[in-house]
């Protein structure tokens, strides 16, 4: 997920960390690099234009806060700057009637079937009773793919019976879900390849009937700033009240995330991140903005394990005991979702890691980290600081894993650890930058 962006503002700030004194000039050729790196991610013009205006005016007359030195004043300014890019705070679905109505809308091809099925799952798993509805009668194999994943989930799904059209199946399935108490229903509409009037025209009607209280617009973030244009579109026509970002995890460049809510207006508000059902997350733009700069994003990572792991084996956020024990269970945990990679991304110095890659499978990869763990003793692993060579050669002999590999793992733990203390601190911004 956005990888290139990442890898581009790295090698940027590398230059601007060792920086002495934040001088106009060192601003201008960092902001200049900052500009090119966002333009080649397909982040729309007048977007980067506003971004640079504003760093480049708090770089120059923001004072340096203590602890911080120039360069990494710059990174703080930046992730700032990105985050209220995206839309400063996090946005939810507010699920204020019985039922709270949900249409998704969107071109033929950005995922609103696999979307809907998606959200299905989220709110099922917080225990709402959900009501899916089959309203794409212009593309017969959605009928069929949301009564599938329906199925799957044990959710129930509204779809069209004889001669009805999509008005019908809609009012039938409000009607339902007031009957059956249904807290959620999810409208999944039909698309076009392009924006027309006749799209618009059936968009409009059915928004009349349904009288949603949210108008998700489904975006591909592969497209760019064509996602974002059309979501533009979409909000002066019919208003949209959010935005569903979907295949962010093939998005290497980041332009859609960074220009969807300056163009269209409307918040982002649930990223898609693969095909499986629970291949979505919320949306938090200062935690965007942190996985942008490669900086990790550990407070979702966090909320990943409360919500899929065992209560008595949850990640603690003060970090004390935050055990080798305690990751190798998390390690177990972690391959029953699959995503090992993107999970790697969220720990701040693991981006883009890939330990024995020649392999081409990251079961092995777990396995072999598992393998290192176990090799240990208990008290090794509660206190991994006493590993001296003699204990690494120990263990290295026990795991089959090179005394190398062993160091290199310590040191990502260590990374990882520490940056979890930090951020329980109530001062996680100031001292994930001073050791960033």
């Amino acid at each position: 997920m956005l990888e290139n962006l990442t890898k581009r503002f790295d090698q940027i700030f590398k230059k601007v960390r060792g920086t002495g004194l934040l001088t106009p000039q060192v601003v201008e050729q960092t902001l200049k690099e900052v500009r090119m790196a966002l333009l080649e991610a397909d982040v729309h013009y007048k977007v980067v234009q506003s971004l640079i205006g504003s760093v480049s005016e708090k770089a120059l007359k923001v004072e340096i806060l203590e602890g911080l030195n120039p360069g990494q004043q710059v990174i703080k300014i930046v992730l700032e700057a990105l985050s209220n890019l995206m839309g400063e705070k996090e946005e939810q679905i507010v699920l204020s009637a019985f039922p709270t109505i949900v249409m998704l809308v969107g071109l033929q091809g950005s995922g609103k079937t696999t979307t809907a099925g998606k959200l299905a799952n989220w709110y099922k798993r917080e225990g709402k009773q959900v009501l899916l509805v089959a309203a794409d009668l212009h593309r017969p194999a959605a009928v069929h793919q949301l009564k599938t994943l329906g199925e799957a989930m044990g959710v129930s799904v509204v779809s069209p019976e004889s001669k009805e059209n999509p008005i019908d199946v809609m009012q039938r399935a409000i009607q339902m879900g007031r009957d059956q108490g249904f807290d959620l229903v999810i409208v999944d509409t039909a698309g076009r390849h392009q924006v027309d009037e006749l799209l618009m025209e059936e968009l409009a009607l059915a928004k009349r009937v349904l009288s949603p209280h949210e108008i998700l617009f489904i975006a591909d973030a592969m497209t760019g700033q064509v996602a974002a244009q059309v979501a533009q579109v979409f909000h002066q026509q019919i208003g949209i009240t959010g935005i569903i970002l979907t295949k962010m995890e093939g998005d290497a460049r980041g332009g859609t995330a960074l220009s969807i809510r300056a163009i269209s207006g409307a918040p982002i508000k649930f990223i898609g991140i693969g095909e499986k059902p629970d291949d979505l997350e919320r949306f938090y733009p200062e935690r965007m903005a942190s996985r942008i700069l490669g900086m990790g994003d550990l407070l979702s990572l966090i909320e990943l394990a409360e919500k899929d792991f065992k209560p008595e084996r949850q990640i603690k956020a003060g970090g004390k005991q935050f055990t080798l024990d305690d990751f190798r269970i998390q390690l177990k945990q972690f391959r029953k979702i699959g995503h090992f990679d993107q999970l790697l991304d969220m720990i701040p110095g693991l981006k883009g890691v890939k330990v024995r890659p020649e392999q081409g499978e990251m079961e092995k990869e777990i396995r072999h980290i598992e393998a290192i763990i176990s090799s240990m003793t208990f008290r090794e692993r509660h206190d991994p600081d006493i590993i001296n060579g003699s204990r690494k050669k120990r263990i290295s002999t026990g795991s089959g894993v090179s005394v190398q590999e062993i160091n290199r793992f310590l040191k990502q733990f260590h990374q990882s650890r520490k940056m979890v203390k930090q951020l329980s601190s109530g001062k996680g911004l100031h001292r994930m930058l001073t050791s960033f």
